[in-house]
């Protein structure tokens, strides 16, 4: 049996003798079998969710759709990303993250065939209905693993890297997809799309049940709850105080998401072209994606406040650079700031695990994200009427937000060893 707390026994990759220069990054990264699984899981999904997903807005149009179906698929996607996460999380607590992950693959491989299947818009938005939030649905068994086979000193690592690997299919994905539509068209290209995603969504059931270990499978199992209710009686005061700063900071990020774009290309002085802003885009992903390893390593052997606060920070300051940002060199300082507000995100997941009783970590996952997306809904619709009154108005309210968020996070936020010693 391992000699280290939380790592399965059947999880030998991690602690071989004399590894060599791979080994010995497999095991800086937290690389072990069962996680290999996983992140074999969120590419290959992943992969395909963007592939063809991100193209359902054109296929809709393609079979006769107009904007109010585009406008229901958008709300159908926000809701269930709020609704699935609980349930994902109890599935998982009653089952473990194997069978669960099982579970959630196999119901988004129901909705890729039903698209196929069935070319008119009714059955792709009941079809999208299974697929379309996958990446919530499963995160609270896919972190609850993470969690359970890593030791201690490897969790935010472990989380980094997953957080890492999805971006990886987020860029690769629509670039693929848009190579299908140029070849066979809008409607069959995204029909044939869906058809490769159905096929990477089997070899990743296959991979994942493969390389996930019924010991790491059986400790992942814990005390399901069936009521919210009495999950959030178990929620600590730690995690409390951390889901109303998060929704706080949440807010400053979405009450201006939707009209960064309209910013960058329509309100300034000097607005980008659409290739420019997604170049800006890239250099947000660039960014977030090199800070994801350094900080994990260093959150991994210090407290994990610091990290949350300073990844807050920089969602606080993202609306107040981009009001300043009235140029092409401006605006890629903005997005540099915007792609920072990775820099503690994995670590905030992480501490959300720390602080969650052991017995129902996903679910308390799930819980938690139930709450902060439902609330978080409500501030896309304001931003609207934000814009409306101006668009200084809506970035100015959002940094309001956020400097709430953080400063209540900074004054009354713990981590773990502060949280067991308030009780």
């Amino acid at each position: 049996m391992s000699n280290r707390p939380g790592v399965p026994s059947g999880e030998t990759e991690s602690r071989s003798p004399g590894p060599g220069r791979a080994r010995r990054l497999s095991r800086f990264l937290g690389l072990q079998r069962s996680t290999a699984g996983v992140l074999a899981m969120v590419v290959l999904v992943g992969m395909g969710e963007h592939l063809a997903e991100r193209f359902l807005p054109i296929y809709l149009i393609a079979l006769g759709g107009g904007p109010l179906l585009i406008g229901a698929l958008q709300g159908m996607d926000n809701l269930l990303s709020a609704l699935y996460s609980y349930p994902g999380g109890y599935l998982s607590d009653r089952f473990g993250a194997k069978r669960a992950l099982a579970v959630v693959n196999l119901v988004a491989m129901a909705g890729y065939a039903v698209v196929i299947l069935v070319p008119a818009w009714p059955a792709v938005l009941a079809g999208a209905a299974l697929f379309i939030s996958w990446s919530s649905i499963s995160a609270p068994a896919t972190l609850s693993l993470i969690y359970t086979v890593l030791p201690g000193g490897k969790r935010t690592m472990g989380v980094s890297v997953h957080s890492l690997v999805r971006r990886l299919p987020m860029a690769l994905g629509p670039v693929l997809g848009g190579v299908f539509i140029g070849v066979w068209g809008e409607r069959d290209g995204v029909r044939y799309a869906f058809v490769v995603a159905l096929a990477l969504a089997a070899v990743a059931l296959l991979l994942q049940q493969g390389l996930i270990t019924d010991e790491a499978a059986r400790a992942t199992v814990g005390a399901p709850q069936g009521s919210p209710r009495r999950l959030w009686a178990r929620m600590s005061p730690a995690l409390r105080r951390l889901l109303v700063s998060d929704i706080l900071v949440r807010f400053c990020e979405q009450i201006p998401y939707a009209f960064v774009v309209v910013w960058c290309l329509k309100v300034i002085a000097a607005p980008v072209s659409a290739l420019q802003f997604g170049w800006l885009t890239a250099v947000e992903m660039a960014t977030a994606i090199l800070v994801y390893v350094p900080v994990a390593y260093f959150a991994d052997r210090t407290t994990k406040k610091p990290f949350v606060v300073a990844t807050f920070a920089f969602f606080t300051a993202f609306p107040l650079v981009l009001l300043h940002s009235r140029s092409l060199g401006w605006l890629v300082v903005a997005f540099v700031v915007r792609g920072l507000k990775e820099f503690g995100e994995p670590t905030r997941k992480s501490l959300i695990m720390d602080l969650a009783p052991a017995d129902c970590r996903a679910g308390m996952f799930g819980l938690y994200y139930l709450i902060r997306d439902l609330v978080v809904a409500v501030a896309a619709l304001g931003g609207a009427f934000l814009w409306q009154i101006g668009p200084e108005v809506n970035l100015w309210t959002a940094f309001g937000f956020g400097v709430a968020g953080t400063l209540g996070f900074a004054v009354f936020g713990r981590d773990l060893e502060a949280a067991r010693q308030e009780g």
